[in-house]
């Protein structure tokens, strides 16, 4: 199979962290080398999610580097000996020993989907380590009562809705996972999800489809059982947070609602909120803008330190 232009092109590099109660956790980083001159940011990425998943940050000329692992029992990460420790807790760990293995003082956290749930609980619980919050489409707490929010459904409804179908996947997942490993992925896929509202137009149709096959390659049980334990955590009030926050959105988002985004960052003392035209997936249908975003939101975390 013929790789993506962007990932054959890409600069990300893997490599194997420990984290603190002994699960081996799948590190990486687009600048292994070290040849950025610019800030670095630790990205808490969506739920069993990849590198590909960001199509402006996978070179060392975007000018960032990004240091990043994969979740608990995905994508080369090992599972806990214990299956109950996949809280956002223990997410927050991981990171912390990937920061702690990188050498990483206190970057941007930025995050994605669920991943914001991570970036807060950092930023709330270990605010020596955090000097800014990124977040995409994704809001702390909850993420269940934020689903569905271009819907006239109350949060409440939202949330039993979604935990249920996630619970009937959780127990039916072993018989759908052999079929969606199976799946032959490719551009053809995001068009058909693209037209279904699922995900919007993307620059790059063959970097998507990777995404979602690198996805796929999680058990849907697992990923699952992830989901839920991560919704039985406390939220963290946003009100904890002091550093600057900047909240991002997508208007057309079905997994977390640009209103309840707006609500988070309306909460937070030094928090900003971004409304795009997209999806959940606003940072591949527009990468750049999203890119910019970030570089805006460096600079303004930068002068803050050193006001």
């Amino acid at each position: 199979m013929t790789l993506p232009k962007a990932i054959a092109e890409s600069t990300v590099a893997f490599r194997d962290v420990l984290s603190d109660d002994g699960t081996l956790i799948r590190a990486w980083t687009n600048d292994p080398k070290g040849v950025i001159d610019g800030p670095t940011v630790l990205l808490c990425n969506g739920l069993g999610t990849s590198p590909w998943n960001w199509p402006a940050l996978l070179h060392t000329s975007c000018g960032v580097r990004v240091v990043s692992w994969q979740h608990r029992g995905t994508s080369g990460s090992a599972r806990p000996t214990d299956p109950e420790q996949t809280t956002s807790r223990h997410f927050a760990e991981d990171a912390l020993s990937v920061m702690d293995a990188f050498a990483l003082s206190r970057p941007v956290v930025m995050g994605w989907s669920i991943g914001v749930n991570t970036a807060f609980e950092l930023a709330a619980d270990h605010p020596e380590r955090v000097s800014g919050v990124f977040g995409v489409a994704g809001v702390p707490g909850d993420t269940f009562k934020s689903m569905l929010g271009p819907l006239p459904l109350p949060a409440p409804a939202a949330a039993i809705l979604t935990r249920t179908a996630s619970k009937v996947l959780r127990r039916t997942g072993s018989l759908i996972t052999p079929v969606a490993t199976r799946l032959d992925l490719g551009p053809r896929a995001i068009d058909l999800f693209s037209r279904a509202g699922l995900i919007g137009k993307v620059p790059d149709p063959e970097l998507a489809a990777a995404a979602l096959a690198e996805f796929l390659t999680t058990p849907v049980e697992w990923y699952f059982h992830l989901a839920l334990r991560t919704s039985q955590r406390r939220s963290v009030s946003p009100r904890r947070v002091k550093v600057p926050v900047v909240l991002v959105a997508g208007s057309r988002d079905l997994i977390a609602g640009s209103r309840h985004i707006s609500q988070v960052a309306a909460r937070v003392k030094n928090g900003t909120f971004v409304e795009l035209d997209g999806t959940h997936f606003v940072q591949m249908e527009q990468p750049d803008r999203v890119h910019q975003l970030l570089l805006g939101f460096l600079a303004r975390v930068a002068e803050h330190q050193r006001a």
